[in-house]
């Protein structure tokens, strides 16, 4: 039995779902925004894999590597853990709770009384425009800076030299305690920065506390059989440490595809769970569209040292958790269809895999080239794209 490899390049989307309205991101497309602007950019590795396949491009090929397609969000989230989590088999019902004018006063008191620390914001705002506004103050008085976005979370920010990295993340664990219910979030994060006033830098300290996943995963189930599971990147936090034999933790897209090289050079684990966060987080939410064209380029060519390492009986696949579209009017995920292409040695070549109606396809999938029997949601398309001799 050969290794999966599952690669997230969190925040890539390739057009607008749908219902992209009802969220107010009617026109959002994260790769096409790229290429309005980059329209010659060299992705010539993921081309082959089928990339520009699925979208309306000249730069589709004839015969893609792969198999090839997108999919769509099912669950009512355009979030980090709900797009993680179906991915891994789960559907979501029920949206997370947002907070769009700022977190209810009743539980800010409990915070204030919980951690023994008052705090700066409480609003939505940019992260990195919030440390700027309110980081001199923070300084001054020692609270630290909540504020939120158009996503389900509650962040905290704190300069190390204020803050420890430690009680940072200790008063993290005491927001996650307090918001459950209809105060539960998706993810309490860690916002640890430097720096000095008007030159203030967010480190790689970050930390999630997500919800615990409410039914098994794919993760679980691999588990329960024996199989191993690496996580790299800051996928341990999302899953709650559930089914994880072992998390390698990264600094960035570069330190992550480095890691991930090594794994595939000399992992046995059963599946290794990529996230690379820097679409995302800096480029993405930061609208900046060349700093993502540049990160899907260094992604493309780190594409063939990888594939090199894989064996006969390995299989890719890449795809994205939800959009955060830099060309857009503003700086929150994006609902859009994501890119799916497998790959594998053995694997069928020229695999239209269509529009698939949720993420959680993939994990069908996986479970099904692990041969699991258990209780996902999605569809597997193992049969579509397992070699001949299958």
């Amino acid at each position: 039995m050969g290794r999966v490899f599952l690669l997230v390049l969190d925040g890539f989307g390739v057009g607008a779902m749908p219902d992209a309205e009802k969220f107010g991101d009617a026109g959002s497309n994260t790769f096409g925004h790229i290429l309005e602007k980059h329209p010659d950019l060299p992705l010539v590795n993921m081309q082959k894999l089928g990339l520009f396949n699925i979208i309306e491009s000249p730069r589709a090929i004839t015969s893609p590597r792969g198999g090839f397609g997108r999919m769509a969000l099912a669950s009512p989230n355009k979030d980090t853990t709900s797009g993680h989590w179906e991915l891994s088999g789960l559907v979501l019902q029920k949206a997370f709770p947002t907070f769009g004018e700022g977190f209810p006063e009743e539980l800010m008191e409990a915070f204030v009384q919980e951690t023994g620390h008052g705090y700066l914001g409480n609003k939505v705002a940019s992260g990195t425009e919030i440390i700027k506004e309110l980081g001199p103050e923070h300084e001054k008085t020692g609270k630290p800076i909540v504020y939120t976005s158009a996503d389900s979370v509650f962040q905290i920010a704190a300069h190390e030299k204020i803050i420890s990295v430690d009680e940072l993340y200790r008063i993290c664990e005491i927001a996650r305690g307090l918001l459950k219910d209809e105060w539960a979030v998706g993810r309490v994060i860690a916002r640890p920065f430097v720096g000095k006033e008007g030159d203030y830098t967010r480190t790689h300290r970050r930390k999630d506390f997500s919800l615990e996943p409410p039914r098994k995963l794919l993760l679980d189930y691999l588990e329960e059989v024996g199989r191993a599971v690496v996580v790299v990147g800051k996928l341990e936090n999302i899953f709650s440490g559930r089914g994880i034999s072992r998390s390698v933790p990264t600094e960035n897209n570069a330190d992550g595809m480095e890691k991930l090289l090594k794994e595939a050079k000399t992992s046995r684990d059963d599946l290794i769970f990529t996230n690379l966060v820097d679409f995302d987080m800096l480029y993405g939410h930061r609208n900046d569209i060349d700093g993502f064209a540049r990160a899907l380029l260094e992604f493309d060519k780190f594409l063939p040292s990888f594939l090199a390492e894989m064996e006969k009986e390995d299989i890719l696949i890449i795809t994205a958790d939800h959009g955060t579209d830099p060309g857009f009017d503003s700086t929150d995920h994006t609902r859009e269809y994501v890119p799916l292409l497998v790959w594998g040695p053995a694997l069928k070549e020229n695999v239209d895999l269509g529009t698939r109606s949720t993420l959680a396809d993939v994990g069908a999938t996986i479970a099904s080239f692990f041969a699991l029997d258990c209780k996902l949601d999605g569809k597997s398309f193992w049969d579509q794209i397992k070699g001949k001799e299958e």
